[in-house]
C-alpha cells in the first residue's frame, strides 16, 4: 500500500484590489518657466492699492546712488603700497552734469516721507502710540546698521593686527562707513513725523529759509568758526524739505501735475541763477580740492536742486505706473510674465533690500579691489588713478563685478524682520 505524503489545504485565494489608475507625473519646468511662475508670484502678491511708482522712484534713487558712488570714488594704489581716495571730478570738471543724474537722494527722502506719513496715519488709525510706531520704525534701520558696523569693526581691526598702513585703513574704513551718515539723518527725520505730518508744507518752506540764511552766514563770515558749526544743521534741514514734500504728498497734496511742474521750474531756475551768479558749484557731490561742497552739508543749491527733482518725480508718476503694471487679468490664468511684470519684480526685490543694498554697495566695491590686490594682480579701473577717460571706461566694465558682489552681500545681510515689514507699508 502506497504512504499518502498528507498536505494542507490551499488556501483560498483572494480577488485582487482594485488600483487607482497612475496619474502622469507633472513636467519638469524649465529655469526659465520657474522665473516666469516666481515673477507671476510676486506680482500677484502685491496688494491692489499700492502705488508701484512710489517703490520705482524708490529703486530709481538707490540705484542712482550705487552707480554714483562706483562711478566716482576711486581707490588709487599708491607707490608705497597704500591705498588712498580719488575721485574722476576732482580732474575732469566737465563731468559735473553727470552728478545731476547720480545723486537722486532728494527722491529718496521724497519717497521715505510719503512712507512714513503713511505708516504714522495708519498707526493713529489702530491707535498705536507714537513710541511704538517709532520704535518698530527705527529698527528696521538699526538691525542692518548694527550688522554692518560690528563686520567693519572687524574688519578694522584684523587690519590694525596685520599692522596695514594707516593710510590704507583711513581709506576703507571712509569709504565703507560714509553711507551711515545718511542713516542718521533719516532716523532723525522719521522721529520728527508727527510734526511733519501736521505742518508739511509750511514746515517744508521754513527748512529751506533755514538753509539759505545758514548759506548766507557762511559767505558773510567765511572764516568764522561759529558759522562753519551753524551750518551742520543745514544736514537735517536740507533733507527736510524733500521729506516734507512726500508727507504732503501722502495727504493728497500734488494731485494736479501744475504743482509738480511749479516745483520743477521753480527749483531748477533757482538751481541755475545760484550756480551762474551765487558761485556755488555745479556738481551735486563733493570735488576733491572745491572749497565748497554741495552736499555736505546740503547748500541752497543743493535745496533747490531737490525741489527740481522732486517736482520732476512727481510729473512721472503715472508713466512709471504703467511702466510696472501688466494688462488687467484675462480668464485664462498666465504662464509668462510680461515685460512689466518682469520690471515690478525687479523692482519690488530692490525695495526689499533698500537699505541693505545702501549699506554695502561701497562694501562690494572695496571687496573687488582688495581681493583683486590680494591676488597681486592691479587693474585700470580698479587701482589706477581716476585721472582719465580710459578709467571712466574701465570703471563702467567693473561695475557688474560690484553688481555681483553686491547681490552676494545683500543675500548674506539681509534683514528678513525689516522685509517682512516693507510688504506692510508704502
Amino acid at each position: 500500500m502506497t504512504d499518502l505524503e498528507l498536505r494542507p489545504p490551499a488556501p483560498a485565494q483572494k480577488p485582487p484590489l482594485p488600483t487607482a489608475p497612475l496619474r502622469p507625473l507633472p513636467p519638469r519646468r524649465t529655469p526659465w518657466q520657474a522665473l516666469h511662475a516666481a515673477v507671476l508670484r510676486i506680482d500677484a502678491a502685491t496688494p491692489a492699492g499700492r502705488d508701484r511708482a512710489a517703490d520705482v522712484l524708490r529703486a530709481l534713487a538707490i540705484t542712482g546712488v550705487v552707480l554714483g558712488h562706483w562711478l566716482v570714488s576711486g581707490v588709487v594704489l599708491q607707490a608705497g603700497g597704500h591705498l588712498v581716495g580719488g575721485s574722476p571730478l576732482g580732474d575732469r570738471p566737465g563731468l559735473a552734469p553727470v552728478t545731476w543724474l547720480l545723486q537722486p537722494l532728494a527722491v529718496f527722502f521724497l519717497v521715505g516721507g510719503r512712507v512714513s506719513a503713511r505708516s504714522y496715519e495708519a498707526a493713529l488709525a489702530r491707535g498705536t502710540a507714537y513710541r511704538t510706531w517709532l520704535r518698530q520704525r527705527l529698527a528696521s534701520l538699526l538691525r542692518p546698521a548694527t550688522a554692518f558696523a560690528l563686520t567693519w569693526g572687524l574688519v578694522w581691526l584684523g587690519l590694525v593686527l596685520a599692522g596695514t598702513a594707516h593710510e590704507t585703513i583711513h581709506t576703507l574704513m571712509w569709504l565703507a562707513y560714509s553711507p551711515l551718515w545718511f542713516l542718521g539723518v533719516y532716523a532723525l527725520l522719521i522721529a520728527a513725523t508727527p510734526l511733519v505730518h501736521r505742518a508739511g508744507a509750511r514746515l517744508a518752506v521754513a527748512a529751506c529759509l533755514v538753509v539759505a540764511a545758514l548759506d548766507g552766514s557762511h559767505m558773510a563770515f567765511p572764516d568764522s568758526g561759529w558759522a562753519d558749526a551753524l551750518r551742520l544743521l543745514n544736514l537735517p534741514a536740507g533733507w527736510l524739505v524733500p521729506y516734507c514734500l512726500g508727507a504732503v504728498w501722502a495727504a493728497g497734496g500734488f494731485a494736479r501735475r501744475r504743482s509738480a511742474v511749479a516745483l520743477l521750474l521753480g527749483g531748477g531756475g533757482a538751481l541755475a541763477a545760484l550756480i551762474v551768479w551765487g558761485g556755488y558749484p555745479a556738481s551735486m557731490v563733493g570735488v576733491p580740492g572745491s572749497a565748497l561742497s554741495n552736499l555736505n552739508p546740503p547748500t541752497v543749491a543743493a535745496v533747490a536742486f531737490g525741489l527740481a527733482q522732486a517736482g520732476a518725480a512727481l510729473l512721472l508718476r503715472a508713466p512709471l505706473r504703467s511702466a510696472v503694471t501688466a494688462p488687467a487679468a484675462t480668464a485664462t490664468p498666465r504662464t509668462r510674465a510680461t515685460p512689466a511684470q518682469f520690471l515690478w519684480a525687479a523692482v519690488a526685490l530692490l525695495n526689499l533690500s533698500a537699505i541693505t543694498v545702501f549699506l554695502w554697495h561701497q562694501t562690494a566695491m572695496l571687496t573687488t579691489t582688495v581681493i583683486s590686490l590680494g591676488l597681486g594682480h592691479t587693474f585700470p579701473g580698479l587701482h589706477t588713478s581716476p585721472d582719465s577717460a580710459g578709467w571712466l571706461a574701465a570703471r563702467c566694465g567693473w561695475i557688474p563685478v560690484f553688481a555681483v558682489v553686491l547681490v552676494v552681500l545683500g543675500t548674506a545681510f539681509r534683514d528678513r524682520d525689516a522685509t517682512r515689514a516693507h510688504r506692510s507699508n508704502n
